[in-house]
C-alpha cells in the first residue's frame, strides 16, 4: 500500500510558537501556571501540560479568584478584557496568540474605532471568534453560513468591514463575501485574514483526497481546522476517517492496496502523524 504524507501536516507557526510558551514557563521553575482555554486545540498536549501542572482556566469567573501565578493567553487569542483582568489582578501575562490572529485583533480594534461596523466570516462559537469579537468596541456580526449571509442586515449606517478566522474554509469565505456584497451594500472593506498555512494545508489535503482511495485526517475533536479538513476530503475521497489519536485507527477500513493520504491539523504533534503512518505501512 502506498502512503502519502501531507507535507504540510502538523504542528503550524503559531501551535508551535504558543505550545513552546508554556513548556518555556514550566522548565522554568514558575508555579503556579494558567492557561486561559486550552493553549491549542489536542487533548494529549493538554493531558501532559496539565501533568507539569498547568492548570486550564475555563472563564473570567474561574480567572477573578486567581491571586498569583503566571497567565498565559492561548494561541486562539482572548477578548481584551481578560487582558485587563489579568494586569488588575496583579498577575504575570504572557501572551501565546498566533501573531496572525493577533493582526485580526488589530484590524477589528482600528477599524470599529475608525468607524467602521464588523462581520467576522467564522464560527461563532469557536474562541478565536469570540476572542476576535472582544476587540471591536462597535458592533459585531458573526457570519458562518450562505443563509446567514443573504439574511444579514447592517445594524447602522457605518462602512462594513470583513475579516475571516484564520481557520476558515477559504472557498466558503470567498462565496459568503460575494454573497454580502450583492446586498446592494456600498462596497465593503474585505480583508482576508486566513492564515496562509490554512490555505496550502487545505489545497495539499484537497489534491490528495482526489488521488488517495482513503484518507485520515487527525486532529482533536475540537479543533476547528482539523474539521474543515475533513470536510474537504470527505467531497473528494468517500472513505475518509476522523481520528484523534492513533488508537481511533480501524486498520480494518483501510485497503490492503492502492493509496492511502494522510493529513493532520495544526495542533497534531509530529509523532502521532508518524505513528499513524508507521502503521499503515506495516
Amino acid at each position: 500500500m502506498e502512503v502519502m504524507v501531507a507535507k504540510t501536516a502538523g504542528f503550524c507557526f503559531g501551535v508551535r510558537r504558543a505550545v513552546d510558551r508554556v513548556y518555556e514557563q514550566v522548565q522554568n521553575g514558575r508555579k503556579p501556571i494558567y492557561t486561559f482555554g486550552p493553549i491549542i486545540h489536542n487533548e494529549e498536549v493538554v493531558k501532559d501540560l496539565e501533568a507539569k501542572g498547568v492548570r486550564v482556566i475555563q472563564n473570567e469567573e474561574e480567572l477573578g479568584g486567581i491571586r498569583e501565578g503566571t497567565v498565559i493567553i492561548r494561541s486562539h487569542g482572548v477578548p481584551k478584557i481578560i487582558y485587563r483582568m489579568i494586569q488588575e489582578q496583579g498577575l504575570e501575562l504572557v501572551d501565546a496568540t498566533c501573531p496572525f490572529v493577533k493582526k485580526i485583533h488589530n484590524i477589528v480594534s482600528a477599524k470599529s474605532e475608525g468607524g467602521y461596523e464588523i462581520i467576522i466570516i467564522g464560527n461563532a462559537a469557536h474562541p478565536e471568534v469570540e476572542g476576535i469579537r472582544g476587540w471591536a468596541p462597535g458592533p459585531v456580526t458573526v457570519i458562518e453560513t450562505e443563509e446567514e449571509a443573504r439574511n444579514f442586515a447592517k445594524k447602522t449606517e457605518k462602512p462594513l468591514c470583513i475579516v475571516s478566522q484564520t481557520t476558515f474554509n477559504y472557498k466558503k469565505f470567498d462565496k459568503l463575501v460575494e454573497i454580502i456584497s450583492d446586498l446592494s451594500y456600498d462596497r465593503p472593506d474585505i480583508l482576508n485574514t486566513i492564515c496562509n498555512a490554512t490555505e496550502e494545508r487545505q489545497t495539499e489535503a484537497r489534491e490528495i483526497a482526489k488521488k488517495a482511495d482513503a484518507m485520515i485526517v487527525i486532529g482533536g475533536k475540537h479543533s476547528s481546522n482539523t474539521q474543515k479538513l475533513f470536510e474537504i476530503c470527505k467531497k473528494e475521497c468517500a472513505n475518509t476517517y476522523y481520528i484523534q489519536t492513533l488508537v481511533d485507527l480501524d486498520i480494518r477500513l483501510l485497503p490492503s492496496r492502492g493509496c492511502v493520504g494522510i493529513t493532520a491539523g495544526a495542533s497534531t504533534p509530529n509523532n502521532l502523524i508518524e505513528e499513524v503512518s508507521k502503521q499503515c505501512r506495516n
